[in-house]
């Protein structure tokens, strides 16, 4: 009998259901949420990223703010435009799209935006909280995915979890959430001898590597009965996929997410989520 298909469309659906009835009740005491985006250069997917995610805002009751700057911005005015959006009382979250053009210093770019308008959960003070478990506002695709495992009841406490991925984007982050839930966590990444026997005896597999020349999560890779995340996106014959051969994993796993339609709608999700959650904080 197949798994069960992670759906993160419908869940996203419901945790922006619910972000839109908080916002409503922010506006109708006078906090207006509002995040800014911020886009340098003219890379068509970072474009389109932005794009939805102003979609979504609007979806939400939450105004969006689009600031972009030229693929030749030096760092001093990509900083001088977050300093300037950090002063201004009327945003409430801040994100710098990535990746930026080369030559532009992302890990600067991001420590500029202030940790209270850090929606994306990613400067060195937020990392830190989420190190503490006392992050207000943590990393929105990790996030997502912590969400889609607790709406299936996927039991963490006490479980073996593999992230394969090490980065400050979904790994680390992910590591920080999956411990504090009590799970055993091993993270695996180019360097890791066998990803495959620490995959096998994994409860629960996320994997995050975007290049499935290098990596690919096959059905052999996987214990009956695991939850299998797929948090990568790339182009293969045309079409969006992701590390995982999910057609063969869903007949093994209890649950796995598709690609494309698992991880990505759930990270606009908890951006939502993370933009009314510091307006609130900031509207008391």
């Amino acid at each position: 009998m197949p798994g069960v298909r992670m759906d993160g469309r419908m869940v996203a659906g419901l945790v922006a259901e619910g972000v839109k009835a908080e916002v409503a009740g922010m506006r109708a005491r006078g906090i207006a949420p509002c995040l800014a985006t911020v886009l340098v250069g003219d890379d068509p997917a970072s474009a389109a990223y932005v794009r939805g995610k102003h979609g979504a805002c609007a979806g939400a009751g939450i105004e969006s703010r689009d600031h972009r700057l030229g693929a030749g911005a030096t760092q001093g005015e990509l900083e001088g435009l977050v300093r300037g959006l950090n002063a201004d009382a009327s945003v409430h979250g801040i994100l710098v799209q990535l990746p930026l053009p080369g030559g532009l210093d992302a890990f600067a770019a991001v420590s500029a935006i202030r940790p209270d308008k850090d929606v994306d959960g990613l400067t060195p003070a937020s990392a830190g909280l989420l190190a503490a478990g006392r992050a207000p506002l943590a990393p929105c695709t990790p996030s997502g995915v912590m969400a889609l495992l607790d709406h299936y009841k996927v039991g963490l406490r006490g479980a073996e979890a593999v992230v394969v991925n090490r980065s400050g984007l979904v790994g680390r982050p992910l590591h920080h959430m999956l411990l504090q839930r009590d799970a055993t966590v091993t993270v695996c990444h180019s360097r890791t001898a066998d990803v495959a026997a620490h995959c096998r005896r994994a409860d629960v597999v996320v994997t995050a590597v975007g290049d499935r020349s290098r990596f690919v999560l096959t059905p052999g890779m996987v214990k009956e009965g695991a939850a299998v995340v797929d948090v990568a996106i790339s182009r293969r014959g045309g079409r969006l996929a992701g590390d995982a051969d999910y057609e063969g994993i869903i007949r093994k796993a209890a649950y796995a997410t598709p690609v494309p339609g698992g991880v990505g709608p759930m990270t606009v999700a908890m951006l939502l989520r993370n933009t009314a959650r510091a307006a609130g904080a900031a509207g008391g």
